[in-house]
């Protein structure tokens, strides 16, 4: 497994570990202009949630990786939160921001993989 799928794995594990929702991966590794080879998106329900799923995630990459994010953005307001991972950016959004901005969907041909909800 590379790293791209092992940041990737433990981000999920830890985003599920605080119950994120509507987790999916878009894998961007086809285009030269991406800023990484994947992003990872989440919802959380609350700015507190979108907070907790952030530590959360940061968590079990320091933990099973020993990586942390190089940069971390929007954690003033909690309304989307942008985790870099080099490889892997993590965005956390409440539904209205996701809704808004819908970054799965800003390349088209990007192969989206939709994460099921443990409940």
């Amino acid at each position: 497994m590379n790293e791209t799928q092992q940041i990737i794995e433990s981000l999920v594990r830890g985003l599920q570990e605080r119950k994120g929702r509507n987790i999916c991966i878009a894998d961007l590794s086809q285009f030269d202009t991406a800023p990484a080879q994947a992003f990872v998106i989440c919802t959380g329900g609350s700015p507190q949630q979108v907070e907790a799923l952030a530590e959360s995630a940061a968590e079990f990459c320091r933990k099973e990786l020993h990586e942390k994010p190089s940069a971390v953005a929007g954690l003033e307001n909690a309304q989307w939160v942008a985790m870099d991972f080099g490889s892997v950016i993590l965005h956390i959004f409440l539904p209205t921001e996701r809704e808004f901005y819908d970054i799965e969907h800003l390349w088209d041909d990007a192969t989206i993989t939709n994460i099921p909800d443990l409940d």
